[in-house]
């Protein structure tokens, strides 16, 4: 990695794509400072230290959303959006065509995202102002005046971190989206492991405890990248063997090749929705000004928000606190379902087989057509299933260290695999880059 960064500042072409890129990513995060007009910014704070469950949605905007910054939405909706239409592609027969029509139809399905960025911006924008101004989150103006120049301003700035993005794509070293998602969750990192070493390292008196501490702090952190980079990197890879075709005086084909499956085929995907569906309520309920409680006096309602609620799971004092910890369960139920459903969505065997059989391939020892698609199906069964396993794995130990050690923070396995990832895939955007302009040299010469 070192020698691929140190490659690709020794050419201007590239140092110029990566500074256009720390420029606008320094831009990114200026504007998550930046408060709406009106706003009071000690009240949303107090709503955040009442609902731990909203920490998801500020991660994923770098802490804009707790200060209700212009993009306190940030790229969420452009995200939803994406998923949406990935999703409506499988199911409306008109936008599957589209994605297989090559650059134009895709051109065309990116501006259909965008369209439904900028309506969902408007949605949440307006969910968000109505719900946290019945909290007296705005100063002064209780007409419609501030309203409308809060989700005016909600929109404007999703509307251009997209645009940024595409920005950063084009003329960067490309993920733009994936960029401003990763300067979001890294900035909140320092003060995490700020709050960790003033809790565990610098408050014990004992120096032997602050060394203990330090070391399973550093060894629990290292371990779980060290895990996502495995995780993200596996793959099975399923041999293929193209048949010799005679074209006149030539033979083409008898090509080896494979089909590469990776183990966490549905990325981080899953594990957003999972989050996404168990703090929802929790979310909706927080507007509506009701709060998970526990205790003889709550009713049942709260008593399910608190199932819902991650702050409350894990807890070891009682089984009257540890009981709530019933919710991770179905956390964990719904990262295995959506794993399996999103692939499902995604890769279809029955297409991978047809393609291979039209241009003379096949799976060694496996015949065409329905066997080669029941041996894909059985091999990316094993394979979603271990990837969700590791997902839970790396989703589920900062769960258990914050409710039971009271290790708040905020990056949790979602924030890391997204981390672990985007930097995976920028690293090896610079490698296709310093590869490209090697060749062009080359030839040049």
């Amino acid at each position: 990695m070192l020698t691929t960064i140190q490659n690709a500042l020794k050419t201007k072409e590239i140092r110029m794509k990566l500074l256009y890129v720390l420029i606008a990513l320094i831009i990114v995060r200026i504007g998550c400072n930046i408060p709406i007009p009106g706003t009071d910014a000690s009240v949303m704070q107090d709503v955040f230290n009442k609902n731990q469950s909203l920490g998801f949605l500020d991660v994923m905007t770098g802490g804009s959303f707790s200060r209700m910054s212009i993009f306190a939405l940030n790229i969420t909706p452009y995200i939803t959006a994406s998923i949406i239409l990935q999703l409506l592609t499988i199911a409306i027969p008109r936008l599957e065509e589209m994605q297989k029509d090559g650059e134009d139809g895709r051109k065309k399905i990116n501006e259909y995202t965008r369209y439904l960025s900028i309506a969902l911006a408007v949605i949440e924008g307006a969910a968000i102002v109505i719900g946290f101004r019945n909290q007296n989150l705005f100063n002064g103006d209780s007409g419609y005046t501030g309203m409308i120049v809060a989700v005016s301003a909600l929109t404007a700035g999703a509307a251009f971190l997209m645009w940024l993005g595409e920005q950063i794509t084009e003329k960067g070293v490309g993920n733009g989206i994936s960029m401003i998602l990763l300067i979001n969750i890294v900035a909140r990192i320092p003060n995490d492991l700020s709050n960790l070493y003033k809790t565990y390292i610098a408050t014990p008196t004992d120096i032997t405890s602050k060394i203990i501490a330090a070391f399973i702090i550093l060894a629990i952190i290292i371990a779980m990248f060290v895990f996502i980079i495995f995780l993200q990197d596996g793959e099975r890879r399923i041999p293929v063997q193209y048949a010799k075709k005679v074209q006149g005086h030539k033979v083409t084909g008898g090509q080896s090749t494979h089909i590469p499956l990776k183990v966490n085929t549905a990325g981080v995907i899953p594990v957003i929705f999972a989050s996404s569906m168990m703090s929802l309520p929790v979310i909706i309920a927080s507007f509506a000004g009701i709060q998970p409680q526990t205790g003889p006096d709550a009713t049942v309602f709260q008593k399910f928000l608190t199932v819902c609620n991650q702050s409350d799971w894990c807890k070891i004092g009682s089984w009257g606190e540890f009981k709530y910890t019933l919710g991770l369960l179905i956390y964990i139920v719904l990262v295995i379902f959506f794993a399996y459903f999103y692939t499902s969505v995604t890769f279809n065997p029955l297409e991978i087989s047809n393609n291979m059989k039209k241009q003379g391939g096949f799976i060694p020892g496996i015949r065409p057509g329905r066997p080669t698609t029941e041996y894909l199906t059985s091999v990316l069964n094993s394979i979603i299933f271990l990837g969700a396993l590791g997902m839970v794995i790396v989703c589920t130990v900062p769960i258990f260290f914050s409710g039971a050690f009271g290790a708040d923070v905020s990056f949790g396995g979602t924030s890391l695999i997204i981390v672990v990832g985007v930097v995976i895939e920028t690293i090896k955007q610079i490698e296709s880059l310093v590869l490209v302009r090697h060749y062009r040299g080359f030839l040049g010469n």
